[in-house]
C-alpha cells in the first residue's frame, strides 16, 4: 500500500516505468519482463493498431463464416456473390481474412473493384491469409479482433460456419440486444443452414422466456442476395455515398 500524495506519486511513477519498459520490450520483439503489465500493453497497442488499420473512406460490411468451405461449394459461391454485390455497391468488405467463406467474400469484393479487408488471427491450423485482400492485419487476441470488426461495421452478414462463426454473430447480437452498440442490419445467408437455429430460438428460448420474439427479429434469414442488400441498405449508416 502507498499512503499520502508522495506514496501515490511513487506508485504512479513505478507503474509508468513498468509500462514504458513493457512497451519497449514489445516493440523490440523481446520476451517480456513485466508479466501482466506487458500483457495489458500488448493488448492496448494491438487495439491502437486496429484503430489505425481501419481508417477507410466508405462504410464496411463484415462477413462471418467458416474457413472450411472450398471453391465450388454452394456456400462459398453464395458468399462470393455477396462480396461482389457489396463491392459493386460501394461497400468495403471485411472478413477474418482466412480461407473458405472469408476468401469467397473477399474474392467477390475484389473482383468487383471494391475495398477488400482481412482481419486475420494467428492460429495453429486453418487460418492463413487469403490472396484476395487489399488491406490486412494479423491479430494475436480474438477479442481485440472482434472489437475492431464490430466497431467499424455498418452491417453484418453471417454465412454458415462453426463455433467461431457462432461466437462472432452471437456476441454481435448480444451487444445490440443490450444497447452496447446500435442496431445494425444482420443477415444470415443460407436459409437451409440457419432455419433449424431459428426454430430452436422460437420453440425453446422464446417459449422459456430467455429471449423475446423481438430478439429474433434482429437477424434476417435469406438465400437472396437482393433481399440481403435491401436489409443492409435499410440502415442510413450502411449506405455508401450516392446509394
Amino acid at each position: 500500500m502507498t499512503d499520502g500524495p508522495n506514496g501515490k506519486r511513487a506508485f504512479d511513477e513505478s507503474l509508468l516505468e513498468m509500462v514504458r519498459g513493457a512497451e519497449a520490450d514489445f516493440l523490440a520483439g523481446k520476451r517480456g519482463r513485466y508479466g501482466d503489465v506487458e500483457g495489458a500493453v500488448r493488448i492496448f497497442l494491438e487495439i491502437l493498431r486496429g484503430f489505425e488499420f481501419m481508417q477507410v473512406d466508405r462504410p464496411c460490411v463484415t462477413i462471418f463464416g467458416s474457413a472450411r468451405f472450398r471453391e465450388g461449394h454452394k456456400y462459398y459461391e453464395q458468399a462470393r456473390e455477396m462480396g461482389r454485390t457489396l463491392g459493386e455497391a460501394g461497400f468495403c468488405v471485411m472478413t477474418g481474412g482466412g480461407p473458405g467463406i472469408m476468401e469467397a467474400a473477399n474474392r467477390g469484393c475484389k473482383e468487383a473493384g471494391g475495398l477488400s479487408i482481412g482481419a486475420n488471427i494467428h492460429l495453429p491450423n486453418e487460418q492463413r491469409p487469403n490472396p484476395y485482400i487489399d488491406r490486412f492485419m494479423e491479430f494475436e487476441h480474438f477479442f481485440v479482433r472482434k472489437v475492431i470488426m464490430v466497431k467499424y461495421s455498418s452491417a453484418f452478414v453471417v454465412c454458415p460456419g462453426g463455433f467461431g462463426t457462432l461466437d462472432e454473430i452471437f456476441e454481435t447480437l448480444v451487444l445490440m440486444q443490450t444497447d452496447k452498440i446500435d442496431d445494425f442490419p444482420v443477415v444470415a445467408l443460407g436459409a437451409d443452414f440457419w432455419a433449424p437455429m431459428i426454430d430452436f430460438f422460437q420453440s425453446r428460448m422464446v417459449a422459456e422466456g430467455t429471449i423475446t420474439p423481438a430478439d429474433i427479429d434482429m437477424i434476417r434469414i435469406t438465400d437472396s442476395i437482393d433481399e440481403a442488400m435491401v436489409q443492409i441498405l435499410s440502415s442510413p449508416d450502411a449506405r455508401p455515398s450516392g446509394a
